[in-house]
């Protein structure tokens, strides 16, 4: 997902803070073990019979962002998605939402925290097969006190926005599973929260339900503006759908970064077998492989007037077409100024080995 501000440059939302998650009774221990001893994830299981699965966590989210936290099974990425709204506890660390202390609410200004703050979309729907999808949807701000007119106001407005509103007197039953999801979906959207936290809400659905259900919420999340958490096992999920991506592996993030850096870049070989097979076409920008305008006019002389153009967020595959007929360089621009030229060269060099030219 792209655009041309990045909300990645804006105001810190969810700020996370050395986080560690150590399941087992001897927690305390263990983590002492890690910091004075250096023992790895095996060793604290074999040792004191605990599971390491978040180590030292540190990352921020932005306003507005979609920022994905992507692994395979059992890299942590679920577990550290809960501790933001404090459905697990961290062993140790800070988890700041919007300037609030999580770690310092009660549990009173922990219910109000989650009801009113956080959203959260599940994999599994979670809906209850005795309400209708309106009263489902309803159902946060019932537990706020709003009354009923009101809450079915907002109701029917937040499922014409997931275009569900023709379906709000069915149960959930009565519905497909991507529709099922969206009713999920808008539910978490009907208390207006500042953030969204949605852990593999499509991964249960078939192939083109998914993908439509992903377009949608692209759409959506362009209107809305919510700060959300989007976890996927997925790397062409969190490739269309986020503004920056987590890579997590063993209870640690491995690299952050948009998926243009961690394809054009990745952080070790674990990043670089995991990203090999997505295709760099609609990922990497035109910005990642030219050469500096300057550098390219000293060495080759001024470019043709009638050269082509293109703006330095037009991924790969524009390049190509516009290459395919011509033999010149393609000018470069940003915010109307030229910035820099591509050439074939590095075009084809980016699409065979994935690296720019020096």
């Amino acid at each position: 997902m792209t655009s041309s501000t990045s909300p990645s440059q804006g105001e810190i939302v969810i700020d996370i803070a050395n986080v560690w998650k150590i399941f087992g009774t001897n927690a305390d221990a263990a983590l002492q073990a890690i910091h004075e001893k250096g023992l790895s994830k095996k060793q604290i299981h074999e040792t004191y019979n605990a599971v390491v699965g978040v180590a030292d966590v540190t990352l921020d989210i932005r306003k507005g962002e979609i920022f994905c936290i992507m692994g395979l099974s059992g890299s942590g990425k679920s577990t550290l998605v809960r501790h933001i709204n404090r459905l697990l506890e961290p062993t140790a660390g800070k988890i700041m939402v919007d300037g609030i202390d999580a770690m310092a609410l009660s549990p009173g200004e922990l219910q109000e925290f989650r009801n009113r703050k956080i959203g959260m979309v599940f994999q599994n729907f979670a809906l209850l097969p005795h309400r209708s999808v309106l009263d489902n949807v309803a159902m946060p701000l019932e537990i706020r006190g709003i009354n009923k007119n009101e809450r079915l106001r907002i109701g029917k407005k937040v499922l014409a926005m997931v275009e569900l509103d023709a379906w709000g007197n069915k149960f959930a039953h009565e519905l497909s599973g991507g529709m099922q999801q969206r009713v999920g979906l808008a539910r978490a959207l009907a208390a207006d929260p500042d953030v969204l936290l949605m852990d593999e809400p499509f991964s249960a659905l078939d192939p083109l339900i998914r993908r439509q259900l992903q377009d949608e919420f692209i759409k959506l999340s362009a209107v809305m503006k919510k700060t959300t958490v989007f976890i996927t096992h997925d790397l062409d999920e969190a490739v269309r759908i986020g503004d920056r991506i987590a890579i997590m592996r063993d209870g640690r993030v491995v690299q952050i970064g948009t998926a243009e850096d961690i394809v054009m870049h990745p952080a070790d070989d674990y990043v670089a077998e995991f990203v090999a097979g997505i295709s760099r076409l609609k990922v990497v920008r035109a910005r990642a492989v030219m050469q500096p305008l300057e550098a390219y006019e000293k060495e080759f002389g001024p470019l043709p007037n009638d050269a082509q153009r293109a703006d330095a967020d037009e991924n790969l595959s524009t390049l190509i077409k516009l290459a395919i007929n011509h033999d010149a360089p393609i000018v470069i621009a940003e915010n109307g100024k030229s910035v820099g030229v591509v050439t074939r060269r590095e075009i084809l060099t980016t699409v065979i080995e994935g690296t720019e030219t020096s």
